[in-house]
């Protein structure tokens, strides 16, 4: 069906008659004392009508612009069948580490070596991607947290903000306390039935104002679940001058920070070796957290204004190029 969303501006359709009606006519200034006769007033009458009709054509042309204007100006539109859109009432925050140690290449992804920001924006990506319903949002943290995506159900933004993020974008140290009251902050200003960060780093708190333990308290309070993701490897091959040998590379995750983070908001730790595992894990939190399907309904809208306000202004630059012609015979 047709909707008009400016209805009010139907009241002026009538408003170049009421001019007319309105203002006083114009009488011509100069009268001719001597009328000269033409051949063409000795023609017959059918050609004088013709003439007399084209006459009018620019007033008519006149009229049907501005009528098309106003219609513009109603703004129509058009409105589709109502679509059921499911939503599951929850607001999820993604959290990523962007400190310097994501740039370590510990993960395989697609049979290349890659830093552990790329494993986990490529996985991440897909997890987004499966969240019909849900309003997602994304905090970057480094030295600092920052919302790089507030919570919308626009998955496509935000998948795409994830993958365009880049390592010490927000500084080379980790403020994870920072980021969990970044989260809080963001959550408590919506009313969602459940509230969810999940919180991926492959460090220890090195920065911030404050400390995880105390921001898991506040989130605790305000029921806010946080899943905790550690992730890199265990052993690593380092090549030196003196050899080969072989190093932990996660040697400084925090991992009984993050279970304990996860444990007081009534939430999991995991632990990501590799690509796969990381995969694993967001599956699991797929089944953890289900994509529910309360539906609600909107109907798609389709703006038609574009049309007659296109036809307005075609006759009106016919109807000013009738003007020259005719002023000017050109």
């Amino acid at each position: 069906m047709i909707h008009f969303d400016w209805l009010w501006a139907a009241v002026l359709f009538p408003l170049p008659v009421i001019f007319w009606w309105g203002l006083p006519k114009v009488e011509s200034a100069h009268r001719s004392a001597l009328r000269v006769p033409y051949i063409d007033d000795f023609g017959c009458a059918s050609v004088s009508s013709i003439r007399r009709g084209i006459a009018y054509v620019p007033l008519l042309l006149a009229i049907l612009a501005w009528l098309l204007g106003v219609l513009a100006l109603m703004r129509p539109q058009w409105l589709d069948d109502p679509v059921a859109f499911p939503t599951t009432g929850r607001d999820l925050m993604l959290a990523v580490d962007l400190s310097g140690s994501m740039e370590t290449r510990d993960f395989e992804f697609r049979g290349d070596v890659v830093d552990r920001l790329t494993a986990a924006k490529s996985v991440g990506s897909d997890f987004i991607g499966r969240r019909t319903g849900d309003r997602l949002g994304l905090i970057l943290f480094g030295q600092k947290a920052y919302i790089q995506t507030p919570l919308t159900y626009d998955r496509e933004t935000v998948s795409v903000l994830l993958m365009e993020s880049v390592i010490g974008l927000a500084g080379r140290e980790t403020a994870i306390g920072d980021a969990i009251g970044l989260g809080i902050k963001r959550l408590m200003e919506r009313s969602a039935t459940s509230k969810v960060l999940i919180l991926l780093t492959d460090g220890a708190n090195t920065a911030g104002e404050v400390s995880p333990h105390r921001a898991a308290e506040l989130a605790a309070k305000q029921e806010l679940k946080i899943y905790t993701i550690g992730i890199g490897a265990d052993e690593m091959v380092v090549s030196s001058l003196f050899g080969s040998r072989i190093v932990n590379p996660s040697a400084e995750l925090d991992e009984n920070m993050l279970k304990a983070i996860a444990e007081r908001t009534g939430g999991r730790y995991f632990r990501a070796h590799n690509t796969r595992e990381l995969e694993e894990i967001y599956s699991i939190l797929d089944t953890l957290e289900p994509v529910e399907h309360e539906a609600q309904m909107f109907r798609p809208r389709h703006a038609l204004f574009p049309w007659p306000l296109g036809m307005a202004l075609c006759l009106a630059g016919v109807l000013v190029i009738w003007r020259v012609v005719g002023r000017y015979g050109v």
